[in-house]
C-alpha cells in the first residue's frame, strides 16, 4: 500500500475528501443527483513554518479538521432542509449564513468542552472515589486510565447503535474503501471499491483511540499533589496529547512496520463499529468526491510502474 495523502469524512448522504489545500463535498440529493462542491481550505492558523513543526502540526490539524468537518456537514445538511427555507431573499440568505457561522463556531467550542469534560475530567473525578479505599496513587492513576477507556468504548458502542447514524457510517465505509482502492493500485470504480477494505489506519476513530491511550500513559506518570492542579494539568496537556496522537496516526499511515501495525490494530477494530459496508450508490458518491480533488489515474499509474 502506498500513501496518497488524501483523507476525508462522511457527511449527511455524502462524503468529503481533502487533498492538500483542496477539498470537495459530494452529496446525493433526494432526487438521485450527485452534487459536488470543490473549494480551497485555508487553515485558521495560517501557513507559517511553526504550524508544520512536529506536535504543533497535530494541534493545527485537529482544529482545522473540526472546522472543515462542521462546514462540510453544514453544506450537506442544506440539501435536506424544507423548501421554504431554501427560498430566501439575498438579504435573508446572507443573514442566515452569518448565523450558521456563529452556530458552527459555538458548536465546535461546545463539542471541545464536552469532550474534555467527558473523556478527561469525568474519569479523573470517578477515580478519586477510590481514594477512600486506601488505594495507592499509582493504583488510582491506573483506575483513571481504565475508566477513560471504558467511557470511550461505551460512547463508541452507544453511537454505533443509533439508527440515524447508520447511513453516515455507511458513507464512512465508502470513504475508506475509495482511499484503500487507489492506495492499493486499483482503478477507482465501483467494482474495485466494493472489494476494498472499509478499515483504514489514518481514520479519525484510530486517532481518537490514540488520544485516549496517550492520555492514559501520560496521566499515570505525570502527577501533582493538588487536586486543582491535577485538573489543570489534564486540561493543559490536551494539546500535547493531540500532537503526539497525530504523529502516531501520521506514522501509521506511512509505515507498514510490524510495531506500528500492532499499535494500529485496536483502532482498526473500533472502525468495525464506526463504519458499515456501503451500497453502490454511496460508493459512487465517494468516487465523485475523490475525483474532484485527486488525479487517481496518474497516482495508480505511478504505483504500477
Amino acid at each position: 500500500m502506498r500513501y496518497s495523502g488524501i483523507g476525508g469524512q462522511a457527511v449527511l448522504e455524502g462524503v468529503m475528501m481533502k487533498n492538500k489545500d483542496t477539498y470537495a463535498v459530494a452529496v446525493r440529493k433526494s432526487d438521485g443527483e450527485i452534487v459536488v462542491e470543490k473549494k480551497e481550505y485555508k487553515s485558521i492558523f495560517g501557513n507559517g513554518a511553526v504550524t508544520r513543526l512536529p506536535l504543533v502540526r497535530g494541534v493545527v490539524s485537529f482544529v482545522d479538521s473540526l472546522v472543515l468537518g462542521m462546514s462540510s456537514l453544514s453544506f450537506s445538511s442544506s440539501f435536506f432542509e424544507e423548501e421554504e427555507q431554501k427560498e430566501l431573499s439575498e438579504q435573508q440568505a446572507a443573514k442566515k449564513e452569518k448565523q450558521e457561522h456563529v452556530l458552527m463556531g459555538g458548536t465546535i467550542a461546545l463539542s471541545i468542552v464536552l469532550a474534555v469534560a467527558i473523556f478527561m475530567l469525568l474519569p479523573y473525578w470517578l477515580s478519586t472515589l477510590f481514594a477512600g479505599l486506601g488505594w495507592s496513587d499509582t493504583a488510582i492513576a491506573v483506575m483513571e486510565g481504565v475508566l477513560r477507556v471504558v467511557i470511550f468504548l461505551a460512547y463508541v458502542v452507544g453511537i454505533s447503535l443509533m439508527k440515524d447514524i447508520q447511513r453516515v457510517y455507511m458513507y464512512h465505509g465508502a470513504e475508506h474503501k475509495c482511499i484503500n482502492c487507489i492506495e492499493h493500485g486499483m482503478d477507482l470504480n465501483v467494482e474495485n471499491v466494493r472489494k476494498s477494505s472499509r478499515l483504514h489506519k489514518r481514520c479519525g476513530t484510530s486517532f481518537l483511540f490514540f488520544v485516549i491511550m496517550v492520555s492514559v500513559i501520560l496521566f499515570i506518570f505525570i502527577r501533582v499533589d493538588s487536586p486543582l492542579l491535577r485538573v489543570l494539568v489534564r486540561i493543559l496537556l490536551i494539546p500535547v496529547i493531540a500532537g503526539i496522537s497525530y504523529e502516531l496516526i501520521r506514522l501509521a499511515g506511512r509505515s507498514e512496520g510490524k510495531v506500528i501495525g500492532l499499535l494500529s490494530k485496536p483502532g482498526m477494530l473500533l472502525q468495525r463499529l464506526t463504519t458499515r459496508e456501503p451500497d453502490d450508490d454511496m460508493i459512487e458518491v465517494g468516487i465523485a468526491s475523490v475525483e474532484a480533488v485527486f488525479d487517481w489515474k496518474a497516482y495508480v499509474q505511478e504505483i504500477r510502474e
